[in-house]
């Protein structure tokens, strides 16, 4: 039988490396896919030091268009099948939109989107055969319209939209499908944002070990969402009883403002 792994992008850091070290430890081999190759090779290395199955370290930046095919022909060459896929990279810049550089928010949309979505549609087949799962991770962001980060808010709406379809498609298969949506979480994304989160932020705060911890407990029970923390979970609650215009306003005082 070819060997079955669990595919984990984004794994160098933050909620990535996080659910890396969970999958290892429930007895999943992984093979871990980043830009930094020397993170993951220490990743890789503690992984196998705790007892767990030797990973696959994958370099590969997801912004670049034939990412999907270096990690699909890196797999081939390992000899196994993907029966989890964890589409966990990301990141956004912070202010406003026409402001921003170009080319750094076309970048997000081609990690965030474009590379999620390769991997989810290239590797269906696998997780069929394999009645596997697949969580795509998303954001509180995915809820709301996002002046001040305006690229990243909209590719998150898109990954919550594409991965609840997904659900719906891939169930009758015995496909495990969750959407991940932290609000803010410690970790290196905020400095590549550009912003410094404030009080009103860290009250939200989930470690990434927690959202990791609740994520795979999620994707094994087979949730539609994991939405880590109280304070999180209430946020689509309450986005139903206010106008979408007063979110709006809300979300831009927030975002927009000096940090």
């Amino acid at each position: 039988m070819t060997e079955r792994v669990t595919l984990i992008t984004g794994a160098s850091a933050g909620i990535g490396t996080e659910l890396a070290r969970v999958f290892a430890s429930k007895g999943h081999r992984v093979a871990l896919v980043a830009r930094r190759v020397d993170r993951l090779e220490a990743l890789a290395s503690e992984i196998k030091t705790a007892g767990g199955a030797a990973p696959i370290v994958i370099p590969c930046d997801l912004a670049q268009p034939d990412c999907g095919d270096r990690i699909a022909e890196a797999l081939t060459a390992s000899g196994v099948d993907v029966e989890y896929l964890v589409n966990n990279a990301g990141f956004g810049v912070f202010g406003r939109a026409i402001q921003r550089d170009r080319s750094d928010q076309l970048e997000i949309i081609a990690v965030n989107i474009r590379a999620l979505t390769d991997l989810s549609l290239r590797f269906s087949d696998h997780l069929i055969r394999n009645r596997g799962g697949l969580l795509n991770v998303g954001s509180i962001a995915g809820f709301l319209p996002g002046p001040g980060m305006a690229v990243y808010y909209a590719s998150k709406a898109y990954v919550l939209s594409f991965t609840e379809a997904m659900r719906a498609e891939l169930a009758p298969h015995g496909v495990r499908v969750t959407v991940l949506c932290p609000g803010p979480v410690p970790s290196e994304f905020q400095a590549r944002a550009g912003f410094r989160p404030g009080y009103d932020s860290s009250i939200l705060n989930v470690s990434p070990a927690d959202v990791a911890q609740q994520a795979y407990s999620g994707l094994m029970a087979n949730k539609r969402a994991v939405l880590p923390g109280l304070g999180i979970k209430i946020v689509p609650f309450l986005l139903r009883l206010v106008p979408r215009s007063f979110v709006l306003g809300a979300v831009g005082r927030f975002q927009l403002r000096q940090r």
